[in-house]
């Protein structure tokens, strides 16, 4: 017994591993989240599968075993016990217990024995009788029942385990261990996989996973197995017409639900069924409940924009979610050497806009923008639905990939409209956002242009004699200011704020440095806003106003842009996209089981419950009268005594009042 409440233990601990570590995730997902090392180490206890490791259904077995041998050994003997009478006590063994009573009445014999039966009778007990010379034994017993509460208790435990190892992976692996069966570890279509990779479609448990895309049917799952992967046929087609997610006011999902047809290839039959979650569908012994949602394979037009030298003109990408984009001829020529995988659209996004501004100058690389994490979960004041977001990965020739992230619509943030974008090296990172201008038209073109103006000499050489010719005062020489104008901002355009911030350590005076740093940062958003009045007389567009709050509107667009434009410079891509349209598609992710040992489970759950309820609230209780003639054969001599399992204060209550019952027969 003290094995088994071991092996409990075990179990209960690994159960909370396994409710606290997220399961059945790729091997990559586990890497990027704890590192290679501890990856190692959890590995080699398959922590990632606990319910389904070996040494897990291992010691689901021993429990199983123990408490089966313990029951053997004790069973038989309980319910001995339970039936028995103990008819067989001497008079002086009742004078041995703590709780007896002892008197002389004037009944006879008879009548004192008719009296003690009425009495135990009435109180509930059940009586046995036994003639010992001139004496009569009454072997009473009341609550025998606790004895099975033993007995369904330790059966509960060995019928719970027993489910459990029929609804695990224990009947897969054995197929791939004994079966022949070989998990797929490489991507294949469904179609293509051999027999070996396939379940049959009787297999008696298993657990699986299917995505149906909207309009699209399927009538096969996927079964998990270590890194691979087998394909479990399902004895009906499922076909996903609609799928329906709601809501709330934060933008979180409240409901989803697919509206599904079913169809039986055996008969022809249809019908259709709304999936919910706690509103499975079940047919012909397999349950299909609805786990989450995902992209179905959405269409997205990308705007793409070069970030290397002077050309300004836009070009589009083309792509669905879950592939690669292919680039037109019309890309910029860096970026054939890279492959765009496209791999989420996200249409709502509520994130939590409480950053507040960051501090020029700030290096991208340590998350230079403000904070634009997920909201889920929260409730404040901060929450915004900032529109559309598309991720994607740039991957070069040398399999090096980066992950972005980019949002369809200008974010007001510190009061001024911004694009954020964001980038990471991989999924275990957190999301670096750049905070790019949006211009009157809420895009980013005329930022995209006044960069272009800033790589190309000409202009940053016109930007920095406009800016001496506004602000040299009347009558000196402009060419001083203007050289300095046009050394900062070739600096600037080489290596961003901080080119700039290490000139300046290495020619300004220590003691002039922030005054320095200060006069150049200023001087640099004064000629990028001469680049941006060159670009919009190059557009054709009107002149920024020159005072009044349009002016300084102007002047938070060029302090925003030259954070982005030197933060530009640490962006590890040529190119820059935005959300321009998409065709959403959504897919519904369904967990598709055959759990034969659900019903096993759920008597064993209701034995555990008999069990404890008897062993708690039933309380066994015994009873012994010796009645006897009395001394010179008048009236009786009345032995008796009373015992339990546990002797608590309700049995010392029942002792008192059936003792009081007894001594009433001595009147």
């Amino acid at each position: 017994m003290r094995f088994a409440v071991s092996l409990l233990m075990f179990i209960c601990v690994a159960s909370i591993v396994g409710t606290v570590l997220v399961q059945n995730q790729a091997s990559s997902a586990y890497i990027d989240q704890f590192g290679p090392f501890w990856y190692a180490v959890f590995d080699k206890f398959s922590l990632w599968h606990v319910y389904n490791s070996w040494w897990f259904l291992l010691i689901m077995a021993f429990l199983v075993v123990s408490t089966g041998v313990c029951l053997t050994r004790n069973t038989p003997k309980m319910l001995r016990d339970a039936v028995s009478f103990r008819e067989y006590v001497r008079v002086s063994s009742l004078r041995a217990f703590p709780h007896r009573v002892d008197f002389d009445t004037q009944a006879a014999p008879a009548e004192a024995l008719g009296r003690v039966r009425q009495l135990l009778r009435g109180l509930g007990y059940s009586l046995k009788e036994r003639q010992d010379g001139d004496g009569v034994l009454l072997a009473a017993k009341k609550g025998s029942a606790n004895r099975l509460g033993y007995v369904f208790a330790h059966t509960a435990l060995i019928v719970i385990c027993i489910g459990g190892l029929l609804d695990s992976e224990l009947l897969v692996r054995l197929q791939v261990w004994l079966g022949g069966k070989t998990p797929i570890v490489e991507n294949m279509l469904i179609s293509d996989v051999p027999p070996s990779g396939r379940l049959s479609i009787n297999n008696p448990s298993f657990r699986s996973s299917m995505m149906v895309p909207e309009g699209g049917r399927a009538a096969n799952a996927v079964v998990m197995v270590g890194d691979g992967a087998l394909v479990q046929p399902i004895p009906f087609t499922l076909t996903l017409k609609k799928f329906i997610v709601d809501y709330y006011s934060t933008g979180m999902p409240s409901r989803f639900a697919s509206e599904v047809e079913v169809r039986d290839p055996e008969t022809g039959e249809t019908f259709d069924k709304t999936i919910e979650v706690n509103e499975p569908l079940r047919y012909k012994g397999v349950t299909v409940y609805q786990s989450s949602f995902e992209d179905g394979g959405s269409a997205v037009t990308l705007r793409g924009y070069a970030l290397r030298g002077t050309d300004v003109q836009p070009f589009e990408l083309r792509g669905t979610v879950g592939k690669a984009a292919e680039p037109g001829k019309e890309a910029p020529p860096q970026l054939r050497d890279l492959r765009v995988d496209v791999t989420a659209l996200r249409p709502i996004n509520v994130e939590d806009l409480s950053g507040g501004a960051p501090k020029a100058p700030r290096d991208f690389a340590q998350n230079v923008a403000a904070v634009a994490g997920s909201a889920a979960g929260k409730k404040n004041e901060h929450l915004r639905n900032v529109g559309p977001s598309v991720e994607y990965r740039l991957v070069d020739a040398s399999g090096q990939a980066h992950e972005f992230r980019n949002y369809m619509l200008p974010v007001q943030l510190d009061g001024f409209p911004v694009f954020l974008a964001g980038v990471r090296n991989n999924a275990g990172e957190n999301y670096r956002y750049l905070r790019l201008p949006a211009d009157d038209e809420n895009s980013v073109a005329e930022f995209m242009r006044v960069r272009a103006l800033l790589a190309d000499p000409q202009a940053r050489l016109e930007a920095a004699r406009r800016f001496a010719e506004k602000n040299a005062p009347q009558g000196s020489d402009r060419q001083p200011l203007q050289t300095a104008a046009e050394r900062a901002l070739q600096t600037f355009s080489e290596g961003g704020l901080q080119a700039v911030a290490a000139f300046l350590q290495s020619n300004a005076p220590a003691a002039e440095l922030e005054r320095a740093a200060d006069v150049v940062v200023r001087l640099i958003g004064a000629t990028v806003g001469e680049l941006r009045t060159m670009e919009r007389e190059q557009a054709g567009l009107p002149p920024l106003p020159a005072e009044g709050e349009g002016a300084e509107r102007a002047a938070m667009w060029s302090r925003v842009a030259v954070a982005a434009l030197s933060d530009l410079l640490l962006y590890p891509a040529p190119v820059f996209f935005t959300l321009s349209d998409f065709k959403q598609v959504q897919a519904s992710v369904f967990q598709v089981s055959r759990t034969p040992g659900k019903r096993v489970v759920y008597v064993g759950c209701l034995l555990l419950v008999l069990g404890v309820f008897s062993m708690f609230f039933i309380r066994d209780r015994r009873v012994w009268v010796w009645i006897a003639p009395g001394r010179d054969g008048a009236g009786s001599a009345v032995h008796a005594a009373m015992t339990s399992q546990r002797r608590t204060l309700d049995f010392h209550r029942e002792f008192d009042r059936f003792k009081t019952a007894l001594m009433r027969l001595k009147q």
